[in-house]
């Protein structure tokens, strides 16, 4: 009887670290989405391509288009230097968001979107 409530308990802790566990894994494709353009902006950044944030928009100054539903990911894009990602419904539309520190190097990316309070991303 010791031993089922041990492995009772043991389930119960198990469980939801092992489903967070594969949701962060599955996320990691809607994060490597984002590598592009994130890449893309900092050699446009440096290559003095950007006289302000508003000027980096999809598909403009050497950063890549929009991108629509591919694998997990629902979509990719950037307005204003932000980078928004978001995840198919497997993942529940989670959000990915890379915002700059700015034009000039050394750039600094702050991470926020409904994937930072599930501690997926």
């Amino acid at each position: 009887m010791i031993v089922v409530a041990i492995i009772g308990i043991l389930a119960a802790i198990a469980l939801p670290a092992y489903q967070t566990y594969t949701q962060k894994s599955k996320f990691t494709e809607v994060v490597m989405a984002t590598t592009a353009f994130k890449t893309a902006f900092e050699v446009s950044a440096q290559t003095g391509e950007f006289t302000a944030l508003a000027d980096a928009d999809a598909g403009t100054l050497g950063l890549p288009p929009a991108l629509g539903a591919a694998g997990r990911v629902a979509s990719v894009t950037i307005e204003n230097g932000v980078i928004t990602a978001t995840g198919s419904a497997e993942l529940g539309g989670e959000t990915y968001v890379l915002t700059p520190n700015g034009i000039v190097a050394p750039i600094q990316w702050t991470k926020t979107g409904s994937c930072v309070s599930k501690g997926i991303c």
